[in-house]
């Protein structure tokens, strides 16, 4: 597949890249881009969840009442979580939410990804710039010129870049990552991809 490099006023810089097949041409694989996506939204779980149990309710150990002859039912502890106050009864407890997945599956998980954004036309190379100031009304016009602004749009830098993430970090719809934080729930979130010369080339010599 071969896309135009724009410059950020809007205008072709004369540039043909061509993206490489292995990343941007695979069959897309459903079930590993559900799997990574699944394991980044469990990652972000804290799992601090946490109730009293019986054990831990600071209340009196004292027996209720005497086991046989009372006329009801044998109650052992106020504790427990028949009564009000009682401890609670399979409460949750701290977890870690999060499991393992192979690096090939994710590999492939973040290939289909992108292509599945390159079937849909909605990948977007522009050529390397730097910003002299955050500036978000600069950043806005670099979108709207590259006709991105509007929708999600997921921005992707070769190297970390403070003033461009600075500038976009007010627009609620506009992600900004570097090339070593791409990932598939990044890149399916997006409604397109707009990947600074250069990503392109990273992610070929990344390849495992």
């Amino acid at each position: 597949m071969e896309l135009s490099v724009y410059k950020i006023d809007g205008s072709e810089s004369g540039k043909k890249v061509t993206l490489d097949e292995r990343i941007f041409g695979v069959t897309p694989n459903d079930h590993a881009i559900w799997l990574d996506v699944k394991q980044y939204l469990a990652n972000q779980r804290q799992g601090n969840s946490k109730t009293k149990d019986r054990s831990e309710v600071a209340y009196s150990t004292k027996k209720m009442g005497r086991q046989k002859g009372g006329g009801g039912a044998r109650h052992g502890s106020i504790k427990a979580g028949t009564y009000v106050g009682g401890g609670n009864i399979h409460g949750p407890k701290p977890r870690f939410y999060g499991f393992k997945l192979n690096k090939k599956l994710k590999q492939l998980a973040r290939f289909s990804a992108l292509s599945y954004k390159a079937q849909e036309n909605a990948i977007t190379l522009v050529e390397n710039f730097t910003m002299d100031a955050p500036k978000t009304k600069d950043f806005i016009n670099i979108l709207n010129n590259l006709k991105a602004n509007g929708r999600k749009v997921l921005f992707v830098l070769p190297e970390n870049s403070d003033n461009i993430f600075l500038s976009s970090r007010n627009l609620p719809e506009i992600n900004v990552i570097t090339v070593d934080e791409i990932n598939t729930y990044a890149i399916m979130n997006a409604c397109s991809l707009v990947l600074v010369d250069g990503v392109q080339e990273i992610l070929v010599d990344r390849i495992k």
